[in-house]
């Protein structure tokens, strides 16, 4: 049976994460960048980077049904730093088990980063050979790493000498070059990692198929329904008390009709990602075409509804001090950062045969 509906201790869960981020980071912060002490106790007091990370490495041992609920929450507030970068790592590490890297992130102590190919491509060649004082020495550009600036650690596929493993490579090491790009995001930076013999280990066989990317692709949507919950949150208040020519603009037919359609499209991506979320944690048969829907249908839905949530807001929402901005550039930038919705559809064409 397909649970849609959050169960107690997740609503729980919500609350407190909710309530945290509004006092420790709301969006108005957002702007300011990453802020380690609000990192820290977000794992400290919450535990929220070991939310997935089983209990045997110190984790909550939860599934993606709690992990959606605390990534829309920290969509909303628009958290900025290694997050969800630290999610995506953390989702490829629980398929190939590593005690000290998942006990770290647990912990809190490590934040880490997964190589992805930027915009759905292909990944830059990373190659990793025997070191003379053991691990393997990892070559190789990576033009776009997600918290690259920020992550301790870099989780990255590279080619050996047995074929393709997968790598953890220490980004505060020698060997690491990194330059922060100019990113769309002004909250969550990326970076170019350029590896020169940076010191790394193997940590296994890269799990075959699609059975990390598309939990990455669940734990993102549920990042992108926080965003558009927060930018109808904020649209929908400043509808009750901007007023002109004497009239609340939300009493305007144009306007509330456009709010009402802002409202279906949140309640239909909702369904979408606790439905994939059940996918991930309940019926891996249905992960596949439920990750992909939830990509062609949320990451859209969001983008569109954080663009028309800031014309509405006029003139002001173009302004630098307003944040209707910062959700606009964090719903483009998360709409891309797995690619573009069109190959998703396409990949969900595929696996319904049409």
């Amino acid at each position: 049976m397909v649970k849609l509906v959050l169960g107690e201790e997740q609503r729980q869960l919500r609350q407190a994460v909710r309530s945290f981020l509004a006092a420790a980071s709301p969006p108005a912060r957002a702007r300011d960048g990453y802020d380690p002490a609000v990192y820290a106790r977000l794992n400290g007091e919450l535990g929220l980077s070991g939310l997935i990370v089983p209990e045997e490495y110190g984790g909550a041992g939860a599934g993606f049904a709690e992990l959606a609920v605390a990534l829309e929450e920290t969509g909303a507030a628009l958290l900025p730093g290694p997050f969800l970068a630290t999610v995506f790592a953390t989702v490829a590490l629980t398929r190939v088990p590593d005690k000290d890297l998942l006990t770290g992130i647990a912990e809190g102590r490590t934040t880490a980063t997964l190589a992805q190919p930027p915009g759905g491509g292909q990944l830059a060649d990373v190659t990793a050979a025997p070191a003379p004082g053991g691990g393997v020495a990892v070559h190789g550009e990576l033009a776009q790493v997600l918290s690259g600036m920020e992550a301790d650690v870099l989780v990255a596929p590279a080619l050996t000498g047995d074929g393709v493993a997968l790598v953890a490579v220490d980004l505060t090491a020698g060997g690491v070059t990194r330059t922060p790009l100019e990113a769309l995001d002004v909250t969550r930076g990326q970076a170019r990692v350029e590896l020169d013999g940076a010191p790394g280990r193997v940590l296994g066989t890269p799990p075959a198929g699609d059975a990390v990317g598309d939990r990455l692709a669940v734990a993102l949507a549920a990042e992108q329904l926080g965003v558009l919950r927060g930018s109808l949150d904020a649209i929908v208040a400043y509808a009750k008390i901007r007023v002109t020519f004497g009239r609340a603009i939300g009493s305007y037919q144009g306007v509330k009709h456009k709010l009402a359609d802002m409202h279906g499209k949140l309640e239909q991506a909702e369904s979408i990602v606790r439905y994939a979320a059940w996918a991930a944690d309940e019926s891996p048969g249905e992960l596949p075409a439920a990750a992909a829907l939830a990509q062609a249908y949320v990451g859209r839905a969001c983008f569109e509804v954080a663009r028309d949530h800031l014309l509405l807001h006029g003139g002001v929402g173009f302004t630098w001090e307003h944040d209707a901005h910062l959700f606009y550039k964090r719903a483009k930038t998360d709409e891309l950062l797995l690619g573009p919705p069109r190959v998703h559809r396409a990949r969900l064409a595929g696996l319904l045969e049409l």
